[in-house]
């Protein structure tokens, strides 16, 4: 509701919830908006809630449905750009960071998940609503931000180039693709930079929103200690 999402239906329970008098003024809220608040019993919810332990709110909203075309950034934005991650968790945990470190857009490119999924919508505390995203094919993401001068970087372990010895304080995308597969040619092909983590363990990776978050707080850190400027 914050992120101006406002719920078609809220199906509610007062026995699950942890504080029924402040819960109940989320109720009181939804039914100011104009939304339908639908009382149920325990028994009820618990046979169509998604997850075990529901602390008494579902809410039906609408799709998040939107292209790449459809966003709008600064020049100077940090955006995140997903290519065929797998996990509707993984991508709910980069949305996190994505929301923590500022970033104005997060890009499924041709993705295997949806926005809407709900162990997505679990994983992101609810930031799939306020962080600006997008689902469009590998090839739309790129021509979007090459015709807004935005300087893709990706993530690899088929480089020598260190995360932190690229400049981040311009507008940049960073780009992580599926663990089993890695970015496609096209989106390297693409990439003003190719950067990788260094490892010394056993392991020959790391979880993608891991990695994801790594980088992203790398651009964090270079942009408040220099002013923007251009990528290089």
């Amino acid at each position: 509701m914050a992120a101006g999402v406002v719920p078609q239906t809220l199906y509610y329970c007062p026995e699950l919830m942890l504080d029924v008098h402040e819960q109940s003024r989320v109720v009181d809220a939804v039914r100011a908006n104009g939304s339908e608040t639908v009382q149920v019993s325990r028994q009820a919810f618990e046979k169509v809630a998604y997850r075990e332990g529901p602390d008494g709110f579902l809410a039906v909203v609408g799709a998040v449905a939107r292209h790449c075309a459809d966003l709008t950034v600064s020049p100077t934005a940090l955006t995140v750009l997903c290519e065929g991650v797998e996990k509707p968790g993984n991508l709910g945990a980069m949305l996190r960071t994505a929301d923590a470190a500022g970033a104005e857009a997060v890009i499924a490119a041709d993705p295997v998940t949806d926005w809407g999924n709900p162990n997505l919508v679990r994983a992101s505390k609810g930031t799939v609503f306020s962080v600006p995203v997008c689902s469009d094919s590998t090839a739309a993401t790129v021509g979007w931000l090459q015709e807004r001068g935005i300087a893709l970087v990706a993530t690899t372990p088929d480089t020598d180039l260190d995360y932190t010895e690229v400049d981040y304080t311009g507008a940049v995308a960073i780009a992580v693709g599926a663990e089993k597969y890695g970015l496609t040619d096209e989106v390297l092909a693409a990439a003003a930079h190719r950067v990788r983590i260094p490892m010394v363990g056993r392991a020959n990776s790391l979880n993608v929103a891991t990695s994801a978050a790594i980088v992203i707080y790398e651009a964090v850190r270079q942009r408040r200690s220099r002013p923007p400027g251009p990528a290089r």
